[in-house]
């Protein structure tokens, strides 16, 4: 059996800008907000922190400031995939190093390796380092769709801790759980899917909404780890004009221009993602509204 690394909510932080630089003031101010409001771990350079367009030495430097800023007040997830595997190496063994809690490593995209690739991959990672490293599924952005087959081989690594599942397949994820049990710790990938997941046996969300609404976002969670099973549907379900509006186009775009609209200032993303359409930012300001009220 292994011990999740958390259990509850994540938040994949946004990585702030301004000027074209990483706004490292405002990424304090951010975790500061989320250790406030309950939230227990955070990844650093995921998808949703842009990592696709950070340098290498700008992630080194993300997940080293973000480690030593926090101080262990939550656990810093450090995103390290990528689909050059030396490079993947690297930088999980650097985060480690700095003292991150655990990694998130996303499926090599583009390159489209077979099984044996894929467990090769991640097999040398969690080899080299002594903190859990978990796996990231998530086909739509990839290409690449983990098999049931390879979840079970790795889920016999000690050093794997888990998968953030962000394929939308229930039924497969319901088959994950039953054949790798406590083996593999799942946790939802999609906020849309939290109280589902959580249904089958996972963990918990690593969540973009919580990126704007930390307290709503545990809320939901805490109501179904209390047995509060109809509530927490509940609170999925009015969640989900907002969570339908953070994804009407590609993230981060969505919950950046949201956390600007807030007055948080957290600048711009990155290019070749740009503003959002009207017609989305207006959907976003209207969902916006209508949490306040809820």
């Amino acid at each position: 059996m292994k011990r999740a690394i958390f259990e509850g909510v994540c938040t994949a932080l946004i990585t702030p800008f301004s000027e074209g630089k990483i706004n490292y003031r405002k990424l304090e101010e951010l975790i500061d907000w989320q250790v406030a409001s309950g939230i227990g771990a955070i990844v650093i350079g995921g998808t949703t922190g842009e990592s696709a367009t950070l340098s290498q030495s700008e992630q080194m430097r993300l997940i080293g400031h973000a480690v030593q800023y926090t101080q262990k007040r939550c656990k810093i997830i450090a995103g390290t995939g990528s689909n050059n595997a030396e490079h993947a190496l690297e930088l999980s063994e650097f985060a480690n190093s700095v003292g991150a809690d655990g990694l998130l490593v996303v499926t090599p995209y583009y390159n489209k390796s077979n099984e044996q690739g894929l467990i090769s991959y991640y097999t040398e990672i969690a080899d080299r380092v002594t903190i859990p490293l978990i796996l990231y599924n998530v086909p739509s952005r990839t290409g690449v769709d983990l098999s049931e087959h390879i979840y079970y081989t790795l889920s016999q690594h000690p050093n794997i801790g888990g998968v953030k599942e962000a394929s939308g397949n229930l039924g497969k994820i319901a088959r994950i759980i039953a054949q790798c049990g406590d083996q593999l710790p799942v946790w939802s990938g999609n906020d849309e899917q939290t109280i589902p997941i959580m249904a089958l046996g996972g963990k918990g969300v690593i969540s973009v909404l919580s990126n704007i609404a930390p307290r709503k976002t545990l809320e939901m969670v805490a109501a179904f780890q209390d047995g509060k099973t109809q509530e927490a549907g509940d609170l999925q379900c009015k969640l989900m004009e907002m969570i339908d509006a953070l994804f009407c186009e590609v993230n981060p775009i969505p919950v950046k221009t949201a956390m600007n609209l807030m007055g948080l200032e957290v600048g711009p993303t990155r290019a070749p993602l740009a503003s959002m359409e009207p017609e989305h930012e207006a959907r976003l300001l209207a969902a916006l509204e209508s949490l306040k009220g809820n």
